[in-house]
C-alpha cells in the first residue's frame, strides 16, 4: 500500500467515524387518546347511556394526552402555554362558565374513562378536550455533511437535514355519558437544516415550532367544528341540554341558551294548550 493509499483510507475510516456521530433515522413522539381511554383491553369497555346531558354554563376542561412511551412527552411548560392559548380562544363564550387546564400528572398513561372520571371531579368540569399528537422527524445527511471533518465544518457547515411532520387533535367528550361530541385537527411540516455541532438544539426549537404551527390550525378547526355541533344538537336526540339552577343565559344566552330555552317553551306549549 502506498503511502496516498493509506492516507486516503485513514480519511475514509474518519469520515466514516464522523457520518456515525449523526441522528440519522427517524425520531417520534406521540399521545394517542385511544391509547389513554382504552389501552390494549381485550374485554369490552362498558358502554355509558348513549344520551349527554350538557348543563349550562358548561365547565371545561383542557389536558394533554398522556403518552405511554419514555421520553415521548411533549415539554410540561410547552404543554400549559399550548392549553393556555387554547383556553384564550375560547373563554368568552357565554355558555362556559370555566375553564381549567388539567396538568399531565393527573392523568395516567391507559387509565382509560376511570381516570378521566377522578380528573374531572377534582377540578369540577363537565366536558373534557383531550388533545392528542404525533410528531415524527426524519434526520439525513447532506452532501456538504464530508465538511465536518474539520473542527470550524461542525459548527459552521449545515450537513444535516430535518424533517418534522406532526399532527395534533383536540376530542371533545362529555365526561359523564363517556360521549364524543365533536373533534378537530390541525397539522404541520417543518423542514431545516443544521451543522453538526448545533444540530440538537436546532431541531429541538423546530419540533416546538411544529407544535405551535400545527396548533395554529386547530384553534380555528375547533371553533368550526363546535359551531358545527351547535347545528347538529337541534336535531341530534342523543344530547340534551338543561339550565343549572339560577341560570338564564344572561343578555346573551348563547346557542346552548337558546335551544334550552326553547325547549323549555315548547314543554310549557304541550302542558298548557291554548
Amino acid at each position: 500500500m502506498t503511502v496516498k493509499s493509506f492516507w486516503l483510507l485513514v480519511l475514509a475510516l474518519f469520515l466514516g467515524g464522523c457520518a456515525s456521530w449523526l441522528p440519522q433515522g427517524q425520531q417520534k413522539q406521540n399521545g394517542s387518546v385511544v391509547d389513554y381511554l382504552y389501552g390494549s383491553k381485550v374485554e369490552p369497555v362498558a358502554l355509558k347511556p348513549e344520551t349527554a346531558t350538557l348543563k349550562l354554563p358548561v365547565r371545561v376542561g383542557l389536558a394533554f394526552v398522556p403518552s405511554a412511551g419514555w421520553n415521548q412527552n411533549v415539554p410540561e411548560a410547552e404543554q400549559m402555554r399550548m392549553l393556555n392559548r387554547v383556553k384564550e380562544a375560547f373563554s368568552q363564550r357565554p355558555f362556559i362558565a370555566a375553564i381549567e387546564i388539567i396538568p399531565n400528572a393527573y392523568l395516567r398513561p391507559g387509565g382509560g374513562f376511570a381516570n378521566l372520571e377522578q380528573a374531572a371531579r377534582m377540578f369540577n368540569v363537565d366536558v373534557v378536550a383531550l388533545l392528542s399528537y404525533d410528531q415524527i422527524q426524519f434526520n439525513d445527511s447532506n452532501a456538504l455533511s464530508v465538511l465536518y471533518w474539520t473542527l470550524v465544518g461542525a459548527y459552521v457547515v449545515h450537513g444535516d437535514q430535518y424533517d418534522i411532520h406532526t399532527m395534533l387533535e383536540a376530542a371533545v367528550f362529555d365526561v359523564a355519558s363517556h360521549k364524543l361530541l365533536f373533534r378537530a385537527p390541525g397539522t404541520s411540516n417543518v423542514k431545516g437544516s443544521a451543522a453538526l455541532a448545533t444540530f440538537t438544539e436546532r431541531s429541538r426549537a423546530a419540533r416546538l415550532d411544529g407544535f405551535n404551527q400545527a396548533l395554529d390550525e386547530l384553534i380555528p378547526n375547533l371553533r368550526k367544528e363546535l359551531d358545527g355541533f351547535r347545528q347538529r344538537v337541534k336535531s341530534d336526540t342523543t344530547v340534551r341540554i338543561e339550565n343549572r339552577p339560577g341560570y338564564s343565559g344572561g343578555g346573551d344566552l348563547g346557542w346552548f341558551g337558546m335551544l334550552a330555552a326553547l325547549a323549555a317553551l315548547a314543554g310549557v306549549r304541550r302542558v298548557c294548550p291554548a
